[in-house]
């Protein structure tokens, strides 16, 4: 046995920390039901349990470590065991209660014994009956075909059920895996604490996203732009797959591979896909044409409700595309804070081809290179016989079809973005086709005019309910005014004459939405109902969410030594994310709803993490 092989057998034989190990019941799916990499056959911890159990005085693992932490191609394959490194000096810093209680826990058991959780969310310490493995995919990247990708610093440890469902736990900066590439297989504290955080509030902004469980610091050097310092991200999904799941596969006509990651998707996440599926002719709808259907539907949504929210994604390749619709991989993202459609939030991506008014057509651009992958599959249907060779050109009728779902695709967004925008605007009776033309655009067109602070502008339409209940309609103008002039106090373009533009606004209000509004309220507001109407309002448009400012400052003072203040903010971003209060422990983050700091202007954000 080898150093290398005397670490790895070290690292086997350690147990699951006192109080953990019967805490999450596992069920691994993924790796039981699919093809994995055969260069490591079985699961190194299920050979050093197996040993144990036998009552082996020492572990002895034939496989080098070599073997999980070299890159190289994995073919015919989906998954690889992975084994995550030791970090030196592990820190608990935060834990997501809302996260802890989707897999069966509780924030106070990870603080009942922090030593004890850091070691088993840092990796360091294995639970029992977990087997970690890694993904296997492939991804456009910018738009350009990077071929083989996958978890390159993310290990899966398995996937725990339990009341909340399943859920595939995961650890970002876990060390390389035999899809590292040229890095580390590390993630550093800045991001981690961005993704911990970003999650969380996405979840409580309504936004389908992976979960956070759980941030760890380590006292590992890594190496950036300069030296920072490590953190793990445990997060949650009910499952990591990506567009480029399906796409690394077929690209190399491991089509069998494709079916057998298409069953599993259905079978798993997607089970009423089948039902009722008939023998049809070739081409025509079948259980792999309703999965492309329902990804197209749930791709929709999720990007309508990024730009309901504000939100710019910033690296929208289809390795960082869930299959589920979930927003994963929060690299270098913002929430606007001037409304400016063309907003490029990472600084990687001068062409701006994931610009925030980009994504609906970038979504859609992804989902045609997830259906290519599955075009053989909706071709031939669930009995294919792979050993005759796929031609490569679909027929007609399958391009009919795939046509079909796709073009489906723009009014499964527009609806889910009129529907998410009507709200915001208090407009909840009457659904009218033309709001979104008439009444929403008008809006973020001024927005856009001055640079004006989307968010605090949808908070401040809040009030206008109440403005139309008063008696005069005197008094209605004034109290619109001030409205208006709120919105121009947070504008950040200097160019934009602000008296000129608050009175355009103010007319927006008097002329366009204070008469929609009416309409939508059955011709009037009385004082009790223009209070309700404005409570409904704010429960839609948030008080506080994760600017790129917003965030350096969390960072920075955790890099001061105060990383209690990382989960005061997370429930900042989640419990309070609507709240016109703060309780007192917490009032040191009302800054986070004020305007943006010259400092914090236009922060953008690269890949590098």
């Amino acid at each position: 046995m080898n150093v290398g092989d005397a670490v790895l057998a070290q690292r086997l034989r350690v147990s699951a920390a006192t109080g953990w190990g019967g805490r999450l019941r596992w069920a691994d799916t993924f790796t039981r039901e699919l093809p994995g990499d055969s260069a490591v056959a079985e699961s190194p911890f299920a050979v050093a349990d197996r040993q144990a159990a036998d009552g082996a005085e020492e572990v002895v693992v034939a496989t080098t470590e070599a073997a999980f932490r070299l890159s190289r191609a994995v073919r015919g394959a989906l998954w690889s065991w992975a084994v995550p490194v030791s970090h030196p000096e592990p820190q608990l810093v935060g834990v997501s209660d809302a996260g802890a209680r989707l897999v069966g826990l509780s924030r106070a058991a990870f603080w009942d014994d922090p030593r004890a959780a850091a070691a088993v969310w840092s990796g360091n310490v294995r639970l029992a009956g977990s087997r970690p493995w890694a993904h296997c995919y492939g991804g456009h990247q910018f738009g350009v075909w990077a071929d083989q990708l996958g978890d390159g610093r993310a290990i899966s440890l398995g996937e725990v059920v339990g009341d909340c469902g399943r859920w595939e736990v995961q650890l970002k900066g876990a060390g390389r895996t035999p899809y590292s590439r040229f890095a580390d297989g590390y993630a550093v504290r800045r991001s981690s604490i961005r993704e911990y955080l970003a999650a969380e509030h996405m979840a409580a902004l309504g936004v389908p996203t992976s979960r956070s469980l759980a941030l760890v610091f380590t006292g590992r050097v890594v190496q950036r732009e300069e030296e920072e310092l490590g953190a793990i991200v445990a997060r949650l999904a009910p499952s990591w797959v990506r567009f480029g799941s399906f796409e690394l596969p077929a690209s190399r006509r491991e089509h069998a591979v494709v079916q057998a990651l298409a069953d599993y998707t259905i079978r798993h996440h997607f089970p009423d896909a089948a039902a009722g599926e008939a023998r049809t002719s070739p081409g025509g709808p079948n259980r792999y044409a309703e999965l492309l259907r329902r990804v197209v539907q749930r791709t929709a949504v999720t990007v309508a409700r990024w730009q309901a929210a504000g939100f710019c994604h910033g690296v929208m390749n289809t390795d960082n595309m869930s299959v589920l619709g979930l927003t994963i991989d929060y690299g270098p993202f913002a929430f606007l804070d001037a409304y400016d459609p063309g907003f490029i939030c990472n600084h990687s991506d001068p062409a701006g081809r994931y610009a925030f008014d980009e994504q609906p057509r970038v979504a859609l651009w992804n989902l045609l290179r997830l259906a290519t992958p599955l075009a053989p599959l909706i071709e031939r249907g669930p009995d294919a016989d792979w050993s005759s060779a796929w031609a490569g050109d679909p027929q007609q009728a399958t391009v009919a079809t795939i046509q079909g779902i796709l073009n489906g695709y723009g009014a499964a967004y527009r609806t889910e973005y009129a529907q998410v925008m009507r709200r915001k605007f208090g407009l909840l009776n009457l659904a009218l086709a033309t709001d979104v033309d008439a009444v929403v655009q008008p809006f973020l067109d001024l927005l856009a005019d001055a640079k004006a602070d989307y968010v605090y502008a949808l908070r401040t339409l809040c009030d206008v309910p109440q403005a139309l209940a008063a008696d005069a309609s005197a008094s209605r103008s004034d109290a619109l005014g001030r409205l208006a002039a709120l919105m121009s106090g947070r504008a950040l373009n200097t160019a934009c004459d602000p008296e000129a533009w608050t009175r355009r606004m103010r007319d927006y209000l008097h002329g366009i939405y204070a008469p929609r509004l009416l309409e939508d309220a059955g011709g009037a507001l009385a004082a009790d109902a223009a209070a309700a109407v404005g409570a409904r309002m704010r429960r839609e448009n948030p008080r506080f969410v994760l600017r790129n400012w917003v965030a350096q400052d969390i960072i920075e003072r955790a890099d001061k030594g105060d990383v209690a203040w990382v989960d005061c903010a997370l429930a900042v971003l989640t419990t309070h994310a609507f709240s016109d209060q703060l309780p007192a422990e917490l009032a040191a983050a009302e800054k986070y709803a004020g305007p943006v700091p010259s400092w914090g202007e236009g922060l953008q954000c690269s890949c590098s993490s």
